[in-house]
């Protein structure tokens, strides 16, 4: 259980840092590569890009986590608890509604990839199916993050306790 708990609030952070240590590795490599020995790897300019779809949709599923994400507060503050409620059931049901919508498309996209042995450019054997997997999953993740905020949201409006609004990236 604690090992579930540590993922669950570690998950987002370390597949970024990991695919971003990658892709400022490859591209700092590849850049004195290129301008001291006049040579580079195919698959340079490649690998950074697909790398940083994980980076960024993991990223957005982060944000909705700690509800970083863009928002319209000033209006929503400004409404009555039963009304902020209301805000926050709704901004619930349009993220799971959108987000089912880019994983169905995004599923066709990495089934496609899959299908037709799509590999990355510049190498031979590196597919691109595994980094197209990076949308589906990060929106699949991102429901659960939508859904523990609801079922914390709807605990404080049972309890008539304030919601925890936190915008504050660098807190959990």
């Amino acid at each position: 259980m604690a090992v579930l708990r540590w993922l669950d609030t570690n998950v987002e952070k370390i597949i970024i840092l990991v695919c971003y240590v990658t892709m400022a590795g490859i591209i700092f490599v590849e850049v004195i590569r290129r301008f001291l020995f006049n040579e580079q790897v195919p698959w340079s300019t490649t690998v950074p890009v697909y790398l940083f779809l994980w980076i960024v949709w993991l990223g957005c599923a982060y944000n909705v986590k700690i509800r970083a994400h863009l928002r319209f507060d000033e209006l929503r503050l400004r409404l009555p608890y039963r009304g902020q409620f209301a805000c926050l059931c709704l901004d619930a049901l349009l993220w799971i509604v959108f987000a089912a919508i880019v994983i169905f498309y995004t599923g066709e996209q990495v089934g496609l990839s899959y299908d037709n042995f799509a590999i990355v450019q510049g190498t031979d054997d590196v597919m691109q199916w595994w980094f197209y997997m990076a949308t589906p999953f990060a929106w699949s993740l991102l429901i659960v993050r939508v859904l523990q905020n609801f079922w914390r949201d709807l605990g404080d409006f049972r309890a008539g306790r304030p919601f925890n609004l936190n915008t504050n990236i660098f807190g959990d």
